[in-house]
């Protein structure tokens, strides 16, 4: 069994919501992806692949952008009952969901986890790198993190960056889509050192954080975390960082040891060397199955069978392969 733990979906309720709500050019742009929302077409793409299913999640925007702290709660509850619905009903093909969560209301955000525990198929929640460009270790976010350290289950870490993030202090925007191209994979490496310096991670040992494309730029940061990140604090004159890496030693680690207690996800399309590196520095067992489907030009099967033609190429032996497409994943979740 192939379990594809992050690919996106819009539940039909969430979506006309969301229909309505946004300019017509996201609108637009979804309508060439038919298996993003309508259900159908999403069974019919699973069911081109042999032993394989889906862990359903929302596409973006975050629940967070779509409204104020008082209507978000009722969207995130929208549409995580949306989720939930189709995996109840096909739970072959989608046996987990993950929750979205109101991030601009974390009282509430904490008691939709509370929720959700009951809902059929929740496996965990996905947060987005950012909160409406808030970092994810400010004190605020901690109480979501802690529920989920407490719940055992994991988080999936999703970029978020648009147009208006510059790429240059001089300019107002992200020129020729970089903000997507490199962008979504420095957000997510970002958010990532954001939780171990942050010390995040440190205070929730047992937190579960599954970065998406492979954990961004991390792998191939590898000999600037360790040994350079040893001595953080080194290249900055205005904050004293000497306290961090006085707490990560209290631990028995390094930054570099932190780094390596996330998980990471094979959404990279199909891009074989990127994979074979990520493997290496996160190692087989923290390694999961995704495709990011649907967005591909064919409507989304394009990047299945490319990740999975990636992870040929690897020439892998079955007990490694087994681990990533299925393995580690039913150990992730609990998943029987």
């Amino acid at each position: 069994m192939k379990i594809d733990v992050f690919n996106h979906y819009f539940p039909p309720a969430f979506f006309e919501i969301l229909s309505k709500k946004l300019p017509p050019g996201p609108v637009k742009r979804w309508m060439l992806y038919k298996p993003l929302y309508d259900l159908d077409a999403r069974l019919r793409q699973v069911d081109e692949f042999d032993d394989y299913c889906q862990i359903l999640s929302l596409s973006q925007p975050p629940i967070n952008e779509l409204g104020g702290p008082d209507e978000t709660p009722g969207l995130a509850r929208i549409a995580n009952d949306g989720l939930s619905d189709v995996c109840k009903k096909h739970p072959d093909h989608f046996p987990g969901f993950l929750a979205g969560l109101p991030m601009n209301n974390i009282d509430a955000a904490v008691k939709e986890i509370d929720r959700c525990l009951g809902l059929p198929g929740f496996v965990g929640v996905q947060l987005h790198s950012n909160v409406s460009g808030r970092a994810l270790d400010e004190p605020e976010f901690f109480p979501v993190f802690e529920r989920m350290a407490q719940t055992g289950k994991p988080v999936w870490l999703h970029p978020s960056r648009g147009a208006n993030f510059p790429d240059y202090q001089a300019e107002k925007k992200s020129k020729y889509e970089i903000w997507w191209l490199f962008g979504w994979d420095y957000e997510i490496t970002a958010a990532m050192a954001r939780l171990v310096f942050g010390l995040v991670l440190d205070r929730l040992p047992n937190l579960k954080v599954i970065a998406h494309h492979m954990g961004g730029y991390v792998p191939q940061a590898e000999a600037r975390i360790n040994p350079h990140m040893n001595d953080l604090g080194l290249r900055t004159y205005d904050e004293d960082y000497a306290p961090i890496i006085a707490q990560m030693a209290k631990s028995g680690k390094k930054p570099i040891d932190y780094f390596k207690m996330f998980w990471a996800d094979t959404a990279l399309f199909g891009a074989t060397a990127a994979t074979r590196c990520g493997i290496d520095f996160f190692g087989v067992d923290k390694t999961v199955f995704a495709s990011d489907s649907p967005f591909a030009s064919d409507g989304g099967s394009m990047l299945i069978r490319d990740t999975l033609r990636s992870l040929d190429e690897l020439g892998l032996s079955k007990k490694d392969r087994a681990a990533i497409d299925e393995g580690n994943a039913k150990k992730m979740i609990g998943m029987k």
